[in-house]
């Protein structure tokens, strides 16, 4: 599999990284079992994925513990990147005195002594801009190589370009995807910065798929959807599949991704063997550079003035 550098050291990580949220979780009725969770990331290993997302939240640490068991005895072929806020109980707290005793806890269940890096998730602006300590401590913990590096996880233009004129970091997670390009004009500079940049939500939480529809039924924290919010998903989805001529977008959606220079890895959330080998046969995938022109035009013409929620 193709490999990029990942940002300012020496790692180079595979184009298509797995998000390690559904590890552990529970969706349709099941819950992943730890069984199955080992053999899901020993197959994306063998598919030659080497880049691994998680948090301390993901099902209440239970992302984490799944992939120190798989990743026994392999630690030195994948890249991990683990974050900091959301704790393992549930709750959000960002308060300094945590972020040791949090990291701690994140190489425990990984069964590592070091992480790849360590990202801020979600952090408030005041964080952002520097009027906390925290930045201070995640470089005294990458000088005593706990961690090879450190950033965050953000989702705005806003956001963005604070992180970009405030601080120094080396890995940004940012939202973005086809209904989802506040953010462009600055990912010129996110290169240019060398700065790596790891692509979350690629899929839209699925829409992207082209599965969905109006009609369809959510649970879980996709029930957030509103009947509104689902129809001008359905509606741009369709527009979406009009283009392309084709009903299945996965391809389409992560090749438009892949096809930004600024863009090191991306990572849909994994939840099955089959699911996984889609993704991976979607990096052979062929993707018009036509589409990436008329994907910008359809998020300048139908979403940049007004947004979808997320």
């Amino acid at each position: 599999m193709e490999k990029k550098k990942y940002g300012k050291n020496a790692l180079h990580v595979s184009r298509l990284g797995f998000g390690a949220w559904p590890l552990g979780n529970t969706a349709h009725g099941h819950t992943m079992t730890v069984e199955e969770g080992v053999e899901l990331v020993q197959h994306a290993l063998k598919q030659g994925i080497n880049f691994f997302d998680t948090a301390p939240n993901y099902a209440f640490g239970k992302s984490e513990a799944i992939l120190g068991e798989a990743l026994l005895g392999k630690r030195h072929q994948v890249v991990i990147n683990s974050k900091f806020g959301h704790h393992p109980d549930g709750t959000i707290d960002f308060s300094e005195d945590r972020l040791q005793r949090s990291i701690q806890g994140s190489l425990k269940r990984l069964k590592t002594d070091y992480l790849d890096s360590v990202i801020l998730h979600n952090p408030a602006m005041d964080i952002l801009t520097g009027k906390t300590n925290h930045f201070e401590h995640l470089k005294q913990l990458k000088a005593a190589g706990v961690i090879l590096g450190f950033g965050v996880s953000i989702d705005t233009a806003e956001e963005l370009k604070v992180v970009l004129t405030k601080q120094r970091v080396d890995v940004i997670e940012l939202l973005y995807h086809v209904f989802a390009q506040s953010t462009r004009d600055l990912l010129d500079e996110i290169k240019k910065q060398n700065i790596a940049l790891i692509i979350k939500v690629p899929l839209d939480s699925g829409w992207l798929t082209g599965k969905y529809t109006k009609d369809t039924m959510f649970s879980g924290i996709k029930g957030r959807w509103t009947a509104k919010d689902k129809l001008r998903r359905h509606q741009l989805v369709e527009s979406v599949k009009n283009m392309v001529k084709d009903d299945a977008l996965t391809k389409y959606a992560l090749g438009f991704l892949w096809s930004l220079d600024a863009v090191t890895t991306v990572i849909p959330g994994i939840r099955t063997k089959t699911q996984l080998d889609e993704h991976v046969e979607a990096l052979h995938f062929a993707f018009p550079k036509t589409y990436k022109a008329l994907f910008e035009k359809l998020y300048d013409d139908y979403i940049a003035k007004d947004p979808l929620p997320w």
